[in-house]
This record gives structure tokens, sequence and C-alpha cells, in this order.
């Protein structure tokens, strides 16, 4: 089978429809498209009757209205959230204290490591510091509603406090940010890693789901080849970073606009992140050398 990658940007819906997926699963899409979050924040319900909801999304009042709206007349157990961007965290506030259900799920938020010395995290108003859960899920732990089982996958990488989850009954997992149809993920230091998401990538291709319901844009089909072909085009992502290295690039900018000729202005400064996340790696497996703790602003050779 082919590792090619290729990628589905058909919008998934209009924002605030409520859309029946499968038996078990609903979606409603958020009002917040963007370069990073493509046509808005993906919220899915889980069940019938007595649901869960995955990823209630933005602190969008209209998007929190649409939500309670799909679920009325039913009864909100859990409220489980992936990872803690605001695009997808703050909004579960909002959907628990109008429905007192338990907020389960990852972690409070962290980073992969701590800053280095004069470094600044550029991606920190992304973050959603006052997300606290009832019950921090990890590797393995599952909570049960009727006729429906979610299990929690850590997929570090996007997010050190990344997670997945796992419908068995309909053989599907819900992919957050890990995973998605319409792009490959932003993975940026320091609060994401990419050794962490290779490894997280690597964990996914072990399991036997049939479809992925991801964080932003519709389904991923056929998981195996898609898993298969994001670890191959980061692989090669990897050593195209190594060839301009040879030819004597040594900045994550001149980098930048050598591999990602064509890129959308609004996306540059997430290629820059993703490069960096990539040398970061390859300064710690011993095949590039930096002065220093590895930066943004590091000048990179081969070692």
């Amino acid at each position: 089978m082919s590792d090619e990658l290729t990628f589905d940007v058909s919008p998934p819906a209009r924002s605030g429809e409520c859309l029946r997926l499968s038996p078990l699963v609903r979606r409603v899409v958020a009002n917040n498209a963007g370069p990073i979050t493509f046509t808005g924040t993906c919220s899915y319900i889980v069940g019938n009757g007595h649901v869960a909801i995955i990823d209630p999304g933005p602190d969008l009042p209209e998007h929190v209205d649409a939500l309670l709206h799909a679920v009325r007349g039913e009864t909100v157990t859990h409220i489980l959230v992936t990872h803690t961007h605001k695009d997808h965290s703050p909004a579960a506030r909002a959907v628990k204290a109008a429905t007192g259900a338990t907020l389960v799920g990852c972690g409070m938020h962290r980073s992969a490591r701590a800053l280095a010395l004069g470094e600044v995290n550029l991606l920190e108003t992304s973050s959603d510091k006052e997300y606290a859960p009832d019950w921090e899920m990890t590797d393995d732990d599952a909570i049960a509603g009727r006729g429906w089982t979610l299990g929690a996958i850590a997929t570090p990488g996007h997010m050190a406090n990344h997670l997945a989850f796992a419908l068995p009954e309909e053989a599907s997992l819900f992919s957050g940010d890990h995973v998605m149809a319409w792009s490959t993920s932003v993975v940026a230091p320091p609060d994401g890693a990419m050794s962490d998401y290779m490894a997280s990538l690597d964990k996914l291709r072990g399991r036997d789901e049939e479809i992925y319901w991801p964080g932003h844009g519709g389904p991923v089909r056929d998981p195996q080849r898609f898993v298969r072909a994001l670890v191959h085009h980061r692989r090669q992502r990897e050593i195209s970073i190594l060839n301009r290295l040879a030819v004597g690039d040594t900045t994550i900018p001149t980098i930048v606009a050598a591999i990602y000729q064509g890129l959308k202005p609004a996306l540059v400064n997430a290629a820059g992140l993703s490069v960096f996340a990539h040398l970061e790696d390859l300064v710690m497996r011993g095949a590039v050398m930096t002065d220093g703790v590895p930066s943004l602003d590091s000048h990179y050779t081969l070692a």
C-alpha cells in the first residue's frame, strides 16, 4: 500500500449544525475557522440519552449554546478533553456548569520540557491554564455510559498532555489534534516534542480502529495507512532538513524557506516551530549540533 500522504480538505459541516455521524456519534463544529483550526473545532457527542461530550471547544457562547441545544432532553454524564489548547478545552467550564457533568480527560496544562534560559514560549497564549479536570485520565483508563465506552490513550507530541479516546463499540478513535485528515499537526516545543509525537504515531499503528474522528476536519478513513503515511512524511521532512544542513543552511528561517516553498504566510511560524521540533530531536539523537541549548534562533550544523 502507498505511503503517499494525501489530505481531505472538504469542509465537515456548517458551524453550529449537529450532524449524526454514526449510531453513537454526533458532531458540532465551532465557528472558529483559521489557518490552524481549518473550518473550526469539532466537538463530539457520544451516546444517546445519556451522553458524553468530547472537546467542547473554544469559549464561544454560540458554540456552547449549539452543544446544549444538541443534547436537549438528554443527560450529559461526562465531558472529555483531549488537550488544553484554547480551541478545545475552555468551553468545558460552561458546559459543566450547565449540565453538572463530570469533567475528565487530559491533565492540567503542562509542557514537554522546561523553558531554556531566555526562551519565550510563542504559543503561551494558546494554552488553557484554567482547565482543571475532576479526574485526570491516563493510559488505559476508561469511562462508560449506556451503550458506550471511552478509553484513554496517551498520545503526547502535539502537546505533552494529549489524549485520544477509543470507542470500541464502533471501532473508532477520537484523535484530537494528533492525527487529522485535513493537515499534519503542529508540533511546537516546548509544549510539544517530536520524539513523543513519533512514538505516539507508532503506538496508534499497533491499534485496529477503523475510523478516526479528529479535532478539526473530516474523518480519517483507513487510519492505519494514513498513520503510516504520516510517519513516512515526518521522516522525509527530517531528511529534507538534514539535506539543507548539508548544503550550508544553518538557521530555521532559511530551512523553512527552502523546504516549504509556496507556503501561505499565515503558516510560516507554524512551519518554523515544526522544523525546530525536528532539529531539537535530531540534536538529542546526536545527528545535528548547535551551540548551547537548541532554540529558534540557534545555528545548526550536521554532527
